[in-house]
């Protein structure tokens, strides 16, 4: 009987799915001493500054619904390096700067939840808002075809 090693495309192909494997674990925060599933919603915190409109624009909510599946994929735009999990709040400071962007959830029944964001430029001032919203699949077209995404549809908005 001839044993057959794998090829260097199979071991290739399983240090990538590793380290892919491994980089999407880390996109998420996890809590010390919780596990990651324990948490009631998982995300980066840019995710809801897309929902907010800018201080000096009266009009929020900009965006309604977020494909929650690209946002895992993005890494350049949503690096979790920097991601911390401190007090109950998700929090992602870019390095050498002294902002903050943050969510603690308030309320999770199924896939509906209500959190708490907060977003600081580096200043005094930090804006707050409460945001509601449904994690849900649906079907749209990519490349003219049919793809299920998971995505975050805002339900309601509140500024404090």
């Amino acid at each position: 009987m001839k044993t057959h090693l794998p090829s260097s495309f199979t071991r290739s192909l399983a240090i990538a799915f590793l380290v892919i494997a491994s980089c999407a674990n880390g996109l998420f925060a996890e809590e010390r001493g919780k596990p990651a599933a324990a948490l009631p919603f998982k995300t980066h915190p840019q995710v809801f500054g897309m929902i907010q409109s800018w201080v000096s624009d009266p009009e929020s909510p900009v965006a309604t619904e977020i494909n929650l599946d690209a946002v895992k994929s993005n890494r350049d735009q949503f690096f979790g390096d920097e991601l911390r999990v401190e007090d109950g709040w998700t929090v992602f400071r870019e390095a050498g700067e002294a902002g903050f962007k943050r969510y603690r959830v308030i309320e999770a029944k199924g896939d509906r939840f209500k959190v708490e964001y907060q977003d600081n430029s580096g200043g005094t001032l930090t804006t707050s808002s409460v945001i509601g919203f449904t994690v849900l699949k649906r079907e749209i077209r990519k490349d003219g075809k049919p793809v299920v995404v998971r995505v975050l549809r805002v339900d309601s908005f509140d500024s404090k």
